[in-house]
């Protein structure tokens, strides 16, 4: 008779600085990635927008892994914080008086695209990243 093999020891758990440093990473990994896309995506209209947008989509990014790690099921808190950034975002906008002028509510509409699609497209970016890649959950 064949005797039985001892069962494998279970691994450690990880220690609470471990899990601390792992989550750090991960919020600075989203943090990056929503900034740079958020930059990438309004390069188009110059570097100084690319750099506010980039700017407001790393708050946007540290923002999302904590609430993710909170409730991951409440998409309405997560919208509103999308629109709370844009929001944001759009008060550090420069006031251009000239372009008001000639066409004040096309003119403020496109300052408005301008200052919020790079950031819902990088929130829309970050969130597929996570719902398709399992591995990055927190």
């Amino acid at each position: 008779m064949i005797a039985p093999e001892p069962p494998e020891a279970l691994a450690d758990p990880p220690s609470d600085s471990e899990v601390r440093s792992r989550l750090r990473l991960v919020s600075i990994g989203w943090a990056l990635l929503a900034g740079i896309c958020a930059g990438l995506f309004s390069l188009g209209w110059g570097l100084e927008e690319a750099v506010r947008s980039g700017g407001c989509g790393v708050f946007y990014g540290l923002l999302a892994f904590h609430l993710q790690r909170v409730d991951p099921d409440d998409g309405h808190l997560q919208a509103g914080l999308v629109g709370a950034v844009c929001g944001v975002h759009s008060l550090g906008l420069p006031l251009n008086l000239e372009t008001l002028q000639a066409d004040a509510l096309a003119s403020l509409l496109v300052e408005l695209l301008k200052a919020w699609l790079p950031l819902i497209g990088s929130a829309v970016l970050l969130h597929g990243t996570h719902r398709f890649l399992p591995a990055s959950r927190p």
